[in-house]
């Protein structure tokens, strides 16, 4: 038998265990009941007495963000972890976890219940902008050129995780899910939350390492980027499986499944028309980024319009700019400084507004926690840890490797607040997965640490 028929076959043998383990989990947890939703908890903030102040009240509420997520994110880097962990941590003091907490007065003036839908928009622009992004920056030769070991690696980090995560669905379930959810539904998008790597944060440890010219940098990135893309593409055809009613699910697949072909056969071929024509007009630098911020708007218009997140949209449109191109480089110059440092805070403290870590409370709320963290590191470390060993890495590069896709970040908080505003996860486990992806992100940097303190010592 050849290498690429064995391969083949082993990727079958791999998606099709896959499938079956997950549909004998559903059959297990058909017989499951959960609990009748209990109300939600109530938004921070009080209501602005007057409609003029709203400017005001949103201009003191961004000021806050910004600087907060600045100086936490300042001293985060100072303790070796990216800046975007410390971006994390300030959304939640933010929120009422802590601040509404110990000062509630403070924290209803700077977020009134009427600034926060306007947080909320502004969010949500910033999360598509940095989706838009990612896949501008995203380099598919990655995933073209990949090497069978980063193939294996990427598919096994995605399928260890998923199936513990919908294993674990079946004790979550019956305790933290609604009545309102089914159960496949629920364990689909557990599976898909352990399933998720942080391609950019990744990138940025590996770069801060200087580990991203060494063996086992390269295909790390390969692996995420693997990665991003499926975890993507499962969690639009869970949001199109949670979203539409039972005789448009298959409809929301197949539209989602047509606008990707469109996107890779059609829009791919216009974009490098549109690149190599700008390269060579001289037309002026704002018709341009009016035109991709067009395109954009369509995109995202499109794939909200079809019943998944406006977010893939985006992220698929960056994906077929050539990411080598002058005007991906004048893309990511023009919006990455704005985005990075302005919009993305706000989605870090809307999300910390929506995270009440008072809700876990009691021994079997935090057992619960600490068995999700524990699922998805085990999950993500072993599939990747097994598969680097049995594709030819040493023990070490493959737990270095399995360490760095632990690596969730902003890319599991997005993922998190689709699930929270679909009403798939409770507020609840909504608080404990975001602890999970703190936890996850931060715990990264020192174990490389500590794993390359132990090889200097064995050397």
């Amino acid at each position: 038998m050849t290498p690429k028929a064995r391969t083949v076959l082993v990727y079958a043998g791999l998606l099709g265990a896959g499938i079956g383990a997950f549909f004998a989990i559903r059959h297990f947890g058909r017989s499951l009941i959960a609990p009748i939703a209990s109300g939600q908890p109530a938004q921070p903030g009080s209501a602005v007495p007057e409609s003029d102040n709203l400017l005001v009240h949103a201009l003191i509420a961004l000021l806050a963000i910004v600087l907060a997520a600045r100086i936490c994110g300042a001293l985060f880097r100072r303790m070796k972890q990216p800046a975007v962990i410390g971006e994390m941590v300030a959304g939640i003091l933010l929120g009422p976890s802590l601040l509404g907490r110990v000062a509630p007065p403070l924290s209803a003036h700077l977020f009134p219940t009427l600034v926060l839908p306007f947080l909320s928009v502004v969010s949500q622009i910033g999360v598509i902008l940095f989706m838009f992004l990612v896949g501008v920056q995203l380099d598919l030769g990655l995933l073209r050129n990949r090497t069978r070991a980063a193939l294996a690696i990427s598919h096994a980090s995605i399928v260890a995780p998923f199936l513990c995560g919908a294993a674990l669905a079946l004790w979550l379930y019956p305790s933290f899910s609604s009545r309102g959810v089914s159960f496949a539904e629920f364990a689909l998008f557990i599976g898909v939350s352990m399933s998720v790597t942080a391609f950019p944060v990744l990138a940025r440890i590996l770069t801060d390492r200087r580990m991203h010219e060494s063996r086992i940098g390269p295909i790390a990135l390969a692996c995420a980027a693997v990665d991003d893309v499926t975890a993507w593409c499962l969690l639009a055809f869970v949001v199109g499986v949670a979203r539409a009613q039972p005789g448009r699910i298959f409809l929301t697949v197949g539209l989602t499944a047509a606008f990707i072909i469109l996107m890779l056969t059609l829009v791919r071929p216009a974009a490098l028309w549109f690149v190599r024509r700008e390269s060579v007009s001289s037309s002026s630098s704002q018709s341009t980024m009016a035109t991709v911020c067009a395109a954009l708007l369509l995109s995202a218009l499109a794939t909200q319009r079809i019943g998944i997140h406006a977010l893939f949209g985006a992220f698929l449109l960056g994906v077929v700019i050539p990411h080598d191109s002058a005007l991906a480089q004048e893309i990511k110059t023009k919006l990455e400084d704005a985005v990075v440092a302005f919009l993305l805070p706000v989605f870090f403290v809307y999300t910390g507004l929506r995270t009440e870590i008072n809700l876990v409370h009691g021994a079997r709320d935090w057992i619960a926690c600490g068995a999700i963290i524990l699922v998805a590191s085990a999950g993500k470390f072993g599939g990747s840890y097994f598969a680097g060993c049995l594709t030819g890495l040493g023990g070490r590069e493959a737990a270095s490797l399995g360490i760095l896709m632990n690596t969730r970040g902003l890319m599991e908080l997005i993922v998190l607040n689709v699930g929270l505003d679909l009403g798939v996860l409770s507020p609840t486990l909504f608080a404990m997965f975001v602890l999970m992806a703190l936890v996850t992100t931060f715990a990264t940097t020192p174990i490389l640490q500590s794993l390359k303190r132990t090889e200097s010592g064995d050397a």
